[in-house]
């Protein structure tokens, strides 16, 4: 680091030293904060692929018949929202809007209407696994960045920050003492002649 030995420079780093002091506080809470986010959203997300396994088993005796299964069911629409975990945007799936092709009763086998809502919500299922996961990875990201901060401020630049200050209030005592030392010896010639 860079700095001159005044007391222009060396109040211009304690503005610094000062400003990184009072956001550690708040950089170590949104860490901690985001660090239970990520673990909340871990289980979320474990908790969701269990869900999905369990439907899918619940509902193996119907794998043969999804071949037969025509193309009725299509995503209109995703109403994905953004929800503000401390200060990081994360998607959450509010709704999806299906739309649905009506086929003639006739043509249709019995299982379809059925097999139609269980497609709908594998589809959630699966949809909303994919945005817990990339909410996990936002969160992880966020938790990652603001420890790098943290460490940052902690170990470097406060140190750094406290050891420039110290060498300039050095240099500048010495200044000062050779100053003084200078008058005297000053003082004592004028005072001799």
């Amino acid at each position: 680091m860079k700095y001159q030995f005044n007391k222009t420079s060396m109040q211009k780093i304690d503005r610094q030293l000062q400003a990184r002091r009072r956001a550690l506080p708040t950089l170590k809470a949104k860490e901690t904060a985001l660090r239970v986010e990520v673990q909340k959203a871990q289980g979320a997300l474990e908790n969701l692929q269990l869900e999905l396994k369990k439907f899918m088993n619940a509902h193996s005796q119907m794998t043969r018949l999804w071949v037969e299964y025509p193309d009725l069911l299509r995503i209109k629409q995703t109403d994905i929202q953004e929800r503000n975990i401390a200060g990081v945007k994360i998607p959450v799936l509010r709704g999806i809007d299906f739309n649905i092709t009506k086929a003639a009763l006739f043509h249709q086998r019995a299982w379809i209407v059925a097999g139609t809502n269980i497609l709908k919500e594998i589809v959630e299922l699966k949809i909303t696994i994919e945005l817990q996961k990339q909410s996990m990875q936002i969160l992880y990201r966020a938790r990652k960045k603001t420890t790098q901060k943290v460490n940052l401020y902690e170990k470097v630049q406060i140190p750094e920050f406290q050891n420039a200050i110290r060498k300039i209030k050095r240099f500048l005592e010495d200044e000062e003492n050779l100053s003084r030392a200078s008058q005297k010896i000053v003082k004592r010639r004028t005072s001799t002649l």
